[in-house]
């Protein structure tokens, strides 16, 4: 029993060793296949591009010092958030995950990956002295994007927000060289707006999969079923619903604004996400919380500029 319960496990074992392997040589497949003139930056810029253009709009307005380190800290984040999408499998999306934290902890002792996002990963992280701790806190955070509704409370969906948009915003920060308790604060706040924003933005596309991320306690108080949202509906429950995790949003938002006295022109790049953050709530507001509704699945055409206005007013 005991040699048969070895080749079990064994057997287990080698499944996953062979499915990381796979995925990693799909992956260094998928970064030559444009050619060989695309190098890592470019292949990060156009990753970030693909899988979060609005953040790569906010990346081209960063300064030119920290601009290529700002692209392959998003490139990172877009690989380790996108996990959850490219499997139906929890326990194979957690073998790529913990690849990605030994690709950091090789990065703290000095060894250079074999990916070209982590190698420009590898990069920033030398070039600033890059905090491990942030980074491994973003992958952390991925493990529970596995489960199937992690949200219990929008306590709970703050957290996750704090973990997986804050965290990121500390390591921007770092690259600034700006440390700053008001500043973390700020990226706090601003990173729980942007959070909860990106559920509420992916509950039509969620739904679609049979799949619902919203706060179960807000759901019950508005007596709401998870088939209320994988159905679509916009009655007013729902609408309530909404609207409630909608201001817990834009409660971030005023509480990150009410520290502007602390924040100088240095940091402000980072903060640029209150604009997609502002005009979805806005969007929002003005379609009656109806989360469903095809204006809000329409892409801004007037965000590059109002992003780029935002730098010129030096506000957030």
């Amino acid at each position: 029993m005991t040699q048969y319960r070895s080749f079990l496990c064994n057997r287990h074992v080698s499944y996953y060793k062979r499915q990381l392997l796979l995925w990693k040589t799909m992956t260094l497949n998928k970064s030559t296949k444009s050619g060989t003139t695309q190098n890592p930056v470019e292949l990060c810029m156009n990753m970030v591009r693909k899988t979060d253009f609005e953040n790569y709009l906010c990346t081209l307005l960063y300064p030119k010092s920290i601009r290529t380190s700002a692209f392959g800290l998003r490139a990172f984040n877009a690989e380790i958030a996108q996990v959850k999408d490219l499997t139906t499998d929890p326990r194979i999306g957690e073998i790529r995950l913990k690849y990605w934290q030994d690709v950091v902890n090789e990065i703290y002792q000095g060894k250079l990956p074999h990916l070209p996002v982590g190698q420009e990963l590898a990069r920033a992280v030398q070039k600033h002295n890059l905090s491990k701790h942030w980074l491994l806190r973003l992958i952390d955070a991925r493990f529970t994007s596995l489960k199937e509704n992690p949200f219990t409370s929008i306590k709970n969906m703050e957290d996750y927000a704090e973990k997986t948009v804050s965290s990121l915003h500390y390591l921007l920060l770092e690259c600034l060289g700006i440390k700053n308790v008001h500043a973390d604060h700020v990226s706090s706040h601003i990173g729980k707006a942007y959070g909860i924003i990106t559920q509420l933005r992916g509950v039509p596309y969620h739904g679609s999969k049979r799949k619902v991320y919203l706060p179960l306690d807000v759901l019950i108080k508005h007596q709401v079923s998870e088939e209320a949202i994988v159905r679509g509906r916009d009655d007013q429950k729902v609408k309530d619903v909404i609207y409630d995790i909608a201001s817990a949003a834009h409660q971030h938002l005023k509480l990150a604004r009410d520290l502007k006295q602390h924040i100088t022109k240095e940091m402000l790049p980072v903060f640029l996400s209150t604009v997609i953050c502002e005009e979805y709530l806005n969007k929002l507001q003005k379609v009656d919380f109806h989360v469903f509704h095809p204006r809000l699945q329409q892409r801004d055409n007037l965000l590059p500029v109002k992003l780029w206005l935002q730098t010129k007013r030096a506000k957030y």
